[in-house]
């Protein structure tokens, strides 16, 4: 189930990337890199946002709607997140404090309002493992973006067109998806209930308040320092990187996270804990590769797809940030499940505030010191003291496993396809193109056949009951 739950959320990220790298290779070429910095400093902003009207409900939505026994807590979340919304004035007025010009921080208040709600009716549908309406909807906002965002280039390319485009985007495919997951909702504003959920919810909102904070840090920092192009030029990297990278650890988290509430409600602790160990080795088995194999052919694929203007700088800043992801990875989609199931929540926000708090530090310090690079390391060292410290807490919440003998193995297998694909890309006399597929066709295959020789994340058993499966629905169909 862990498999097919991976599969559908896996696949529909990787279209979603893939419209969304089509939106990066347009707007990086259609847009100045002041205005490109603008939409990205506003979306920076309303992710900020939308997470503090959102993170309310997560543990609620996870804990509640997930056990799916006919608790029906939507009307609680609806009313909720209205109530939520009536901080758009201040957040307004905060978009203008970190340097928005006001048409700008009026249209990322907009955007913040707009992801909220689509991503209120993502985590519903995630909870209850619908993940093909998940996926629906993912490709509608992502599809939408594209569109919108194409027409606002060819008939005004400015940041605040684009910022609403991108708004519109999200209310659309929140649209879409909302007869799946609202049908028969009643909203009602029960004090007593909102109360309660207030003060539960508040320790993982603040948490997931600041650890977005904490990832728009450096680009606001920049944009005050060295000015708003440069920092459309390191956000267009930094995004271009985390799309892709974070991409399927997502995709895994969003099925495993809601099985480990319910493996752990019926089956315990021993069920719940060989589920983990599972889904760390998967988890792994997937980001360590991937994150080697960017950061070795990141030139290549800046040149691919950024704009003339944005490449020399990502091709210096995406290998640091693409090993920054991978502690990323590490602690929220999987040391945070640690937290989840002890309801810990306030471990959430000692884990935050240990990495904006190293990312402000670094930040002043590199960036002032090393300009627009000094924000990739100083990203990297803030990422690395988050994992740090998430473990350690993980200790004293939830003792999750961390099956050291079959992640040494994922570790040969990841260095020999670094080490393969390396050796190859300095041998390689091709174009940014050719060279990049046959670099990816080179790792992957490497990696897979060392996959298959040391048994990672258990290849063996699940290709042959994946086989056996096709085989008998095969029999099945010939047979009807």
């Amino acid at each position: 189930m862990l498999i097919g739950q991976a599969s559908i959320n896996l696949t529909a990220n990787v279209l979603s990337a893939l419209l969304g790298l089509a939106s990066v290779f347009i707007f990086t070429r259609l847009f100045a890199p002041h205005d490109y910095g603008v939409y990205l400093l506003g979306t920076g902003f309303a992710s900020v946002i939308s997470v503090f009207l959102v993170g309310w409900f997560r543990n609620l939505i996870l804990s509640g709607h997930g056990r799916d026994d006919g608790t029906d807590i939507r009307g609680l979340v609806a009313s909720g997140y209205l109530i939520s919304c009536l901080a758009a004035p201040i957040a307004y007025l905060l978009a203008r404090l970190v340097g928005l010009d006001p048409a700008a921080a009026l249209a990322a208040v907009i955007v913040a309002i707009a992801i909220g709600l689509f991503e209120l009716t993502q985590d519903l549908l995630r909870a209850r493992l619908k993940a093909l309406s998940v996926m629906r909807a993912t490709l509608v906002r992502a599809g939408a973006l594209l569109g919108f965002g194409a027409v606002v280039a060819l008939v005004s390319p400015t940041g605040v067109l684009l910022l609403l485009a991108a708004a519109t985007a999200y209310l659309v495919a929140a649209l879409v998806q909302s007869r799946s997951a609202w049908r028969g909702t009643t909203v009602s504003f029960d004090r007593a209930e909102l109360r309660t959920l207030a003060r539960t919810g508040l320790p993982l909102t603040v948490s997931l308040t600041l650890l977005a904070i904490s990832s728009v840090t450096d680009r606001f920092m920049i944009a005050n320092l060295i000015g708003a192009a440069d920092a459309g030029k390191y956000v267009a990297a930094l995004d271009l990187v985390r799309q892709t990278l974070m991409m399927p650890a997502m995709s895994m988290a969003a099925a495993f996270f809601p099985m480990a509430v319910q493996i752990h409600a019926r089956h315990g602790d021993a069920a719940v804990r060989s589920h983990l160990a599972d889904c760390l080795e998967l988890l792994a088995g997937v980001t360590l590769p991937a994150c080697l194999g960017f950061a070795l052919i990141a030139p290549h694929v800046a040149n691919v797809i950024l704009g003339t203007d944005f490449r020399a700088l990502a091709s210096e800043i995406m290998p640091i940030i693409a090993a920054a992801v991978l502690f990323q990875v590490l602690t929220q989609q999987y040391l945070h499940a640690s937290f989840l199931l002890s309801g810990r929540n306030s471990f959430y926000l000692i884990n935050t505030a240990s990495i904006i708090a190293a990312n402000v530090i670094l930040s002043y310090v590199l960036v002032g010191f090393y300009g627009t690079i000094g924000a990739a390391w100083a990203r990297l060292g803030a990422d690395i003291t988050g994992f740090a410290c998430a473990l350690i807490l993980s200790r004293f919440a939830y003792p999750i496993p961390i099956p050291l003998g079959r992640l040494a193995l994922i570790v040969i297998a990841a260095l020999a396809m670094a080490l393969t694909v390396g050796a190859l890309d300095r041998a390689l006399q091709l174009s940014d193109l050719p060279a990049s597929i046959v670099l990816v066709g080179a790792g992957s295959t490497v990696y897979a056949a060392l996959c298959w020789l040391l048994d990672i994340a258990h290849l063996r058993r699940r290709l042959k009951r994946g086989l056996l499966m096709f085989r008998t629905r095969f029999a099945n169909s010939n047979v009807g």
